[in-house]
């Protein structure tokens, strides 16, 4: 094979009649070998569980069906090691339900980052050159990028702010959480398109707010 990316991700429906009857082994040395469809028939057999064991985990439809290409992609690559005396669907319901808590476990410390990378203080220091007005500002842009920041999926928030506030990598983001290339330029794209429309929904709050007429103090009644 030219790389360890599966061939394709369930792309093409296999014949109806495959089911958990069909040899496991002979389906991976045919996937080995380079056969699509080989692939793509364990991905069908066994995608409902896995997807059901990652929604279980992480509560999000999204990123569950992420999580569940993390772990095909995990077994693709293993599948050379595999012992095949082993039972597969065992190995394959192990490693996805190990990949979930290295993902939760992932999320935990990047939230525990986010927070300190978010503080306002550090993001918008005071400087001897900058008057009161500017650095209330930069704070305000801090505090909104936050509040937007924090209305993303885990996933992309995680993308985004090791790519564009941590200023890491591609590569180095894709070896910190264990992902391909593709898949993190994914999420950051995703990610920021999301955020531009957060931080847009934020900035629209703020103004309906700041237009709503005050209530009485006396009566509660809007005046």
């Amino acid at each position: 094979m030219r790389d360890s990316t599966p061939p394709a991700r369930s792309t093409v429906t296999p014949p109806e009649t495959v089911g958990p009857e069909a040899d496991i082994s002979a389906l991976i040395q045919a996937c080995l070998s380079g056969d699509e469809l080989a692939w793509q028939t364990i991905v069908r057999m066994h995608r409902r569980k896995v997807f059901n064991i990652a929604y279980k985990f992480v509560g999000s439809v999204d990123q569950a069906e992420d999580l569940m290409q993390d772990v095909f992609i995990k077994v693709f690559r293993s599948l050379s090691t595999f012992d095949r005396r082993a039972n597969f669907q065992t190995w394959l319901y192990s490693v996805t339900r190990n990949l979930c808590i290295d993902h939760y476990r992932a999320l935990r410390k990047e939230r525990e980052a986010l927070n300190r990378d978010l503080n306002v203080d550090v993001l918008a220091p005071a400087s001897a050159d900058r008057n009161p007005l500017q650095i209330l500002e930069s704070q305000d842009q801090a505090a909104l990028l936050k509040r937007a920041l924090d209305r993303l999926p885990e996933t992309m928030r995680t993308a985004v702010v090791l790519r564009d506030l941590q200023e890491l990598s591609y590569e180095e983001i894709a070896k910190h959480l264990d992902l391909p290339d593709g898949t993190v330029k994914s999420r950051i794209s995703r990610g920021r398109t999301e955020l531009a429309k957060q931080i847009q929904a934020v900035r629209n709050e703020d103004q309906a707010r700041l237009h709503r007429p005050a209530a009485s103090p006396e009566t509660g009644v809007n005046e």
